[in-house]
């Protein structure tokens, strides 16, 4: 078995192809992990899709036809060439297919340092995985090490405190812009999670908030759970308005943020009319929200036209960061030991059981021929187990130690068969 990820990430990249392979629902992804798994070489399947990544963490037992598998289907329903994803995808096998899922996991490979929504991305990737039966024991081991690595990283350093996520960079890209300026009421479209952060974080810094959703009704909610978890918040602060209004709202919003699910652009050029004021718009959705707009006072910033608010996030983190990447990379070790020892208990227990079998039916055919008395049958017994297990004393020790690399399933099976142990 190896631990195999493919992975396509705002690192190798952009924006453009991301869209592509980006899955917008849920029967996408059934569609995916069906048609990737129905092979004989890829035992489990867990699909990742968010903003800044497509990742397929994957156990396997042939890596380089289980990638090109993965590969073909990726292509086939995102219509990119192959050859473009083999030309930008990286690969991550076994050890470093575990430390990277660790690293994710612990929101270090993240555009950005230490946002804490990937955690709960992939813990709801692995539970759709999970219920829809692509998992599988070794995958679920991996992850819940995974989750466990995050946990300590967060416990031992300050990366996850503070205010870290796309939303957060988008917020602060725009207090940037209207710092000398009169704050403007921004107009937030979407009611899922990240739209809920974008309006936490603005209303923290003093702005007000239109918010407008296709479901009015989970938009009214979303407002009414914002607004009550703040003493000093007044309904005034949100606005709740008609989907209707986007294109009235698109001609009188200097600010805009949009975090929809959506499959397909709902902003396009033919809604934005001329104004006489500058528009500055954050498309943090994948797919993106708002298509091409030639209007020139509309400036538009992508998920990936952050980079100047995520590298101040990066360098004021970047000790943490290192504290967390030692974490990592002993946890991973960490979790290879205790993988192996899963596999390495048993055999060694049964490697006992088997001596202990021999030496009973040896006795009792001693004692069936006469060689020995049935009365010496305990001491004789007391004895070859004594002999016996300071014979394994060795091996088992040996087998129990990481060093010696002898706990990976090839060489418990070369043991196994040594020792003509029959799997249980």
């Amino acid at each position: 078995m190896h631990y195999l990820i493919v992975s396509f990430t705002h690192k190798n990249t952009n924006i453009n192809t991301r869209e592509k392979l980006a899955f917008s629902n849920n029967l996408e992804k059934e569609t995916f992990l069906n048609i990737a798994i129905s092979t004989n070489y890829i035992n489990g399947l867990i699909l990742t899709s968010t903003c800044n990544r497509v990742e397929i963490v994957a156990s396997v037992s042939d890596i380089q036809q289980s990638v090109e598998k993965i590969l073909e289907v990726l292509s086939q329903r995102s219509q990119v060439d192959i050859k473009e994803l083999n030309d930008i995808v990286d690969i991550y096998e076994d050890e470093n297919a575990v430390r990277h899922l660790f690293t994710v996991v612990s929101s270090l490979d993240s555009l950005v340092i230490g946002e804490t929504q990937i955690a709960g991305q992939f813990k709801d990737a692995f539970k759709f995985s999970r219920d829809n039966k692509f998992t599988n024991k070794s995958l679920t081991r991996m992850t819940n090490y995974a989750f466990k690595c995050a946990k300590n990283v967060r416990n031992t350093t300050s990366l996850g405190t503070g205010s870290v996520s796309v939303a957060s960079a988008a917020v602060a890209k725009a207090k940037l812009i209207f710092k000398d300026k009169e704050k403007p009421k921004v107009l937030v479209i979407g009611a899922g999670e990240m739209s809920e952060l974008t309006v936490r974080h603005f209303l923290r810094d003093g702005f007000t908030v239109i918010l407008i959703s296709r479901d009015i009704k989970k938009a009214q909610l979303l407002a009414s759970i914002v607004i009550k978890s703040n003493s000093t918040y007044t309904t005034s602060m949100i606005e709740v308005q008609p989907y209707n209004d986007l294109e009235y709202l698109l001609s009188t919003s200097k600010l805009l943020v949009t975090a929809t699910s959506a499959p397909y652009p709902i902003i396009t050029d033919d809604m934005v009319n001329q104004v006489s004021f500058s528009r500055y718009w954050f498309d943090i959705a994948i797919p993106r929200d708002i298509d091409t707009i030639s209007n020139k006072d509309v400036n538009v910033y992508a998920v990936d036209d952050l980079k100047d608010i995520v590298d101040d996030n990066l360098n004021s983190r970047a000790v943490q960061a290192k504290e967390a990447y030692l974490i990592i990379s002993s946890m991973t070790k960490e979790f290879y030991i205790w993988i192996g020892s899963l596999g390495v208990e048993p055999l060694i227990k049964d490697i006992y059981l088997e001596a202990n079998q021999i030496i009973a039916k040896r006795i009792d055919n001693a004692i069936s021929k006469r060689f020995i008395s049935i009365d010496n049958k305990e001491n004789i017994s007391h004895l070859c187990q004594t002999i016996m297990n300071e014979f394994l004393h060795t091996s088992s020790s040996n087998l129990r130690d990481p060093n010696k690399k002898l706990n990976s399933d090839r060489a418990i099976n070369i043991i196994t068969s040594l020792y003509g142990i029959k799997e249980s």
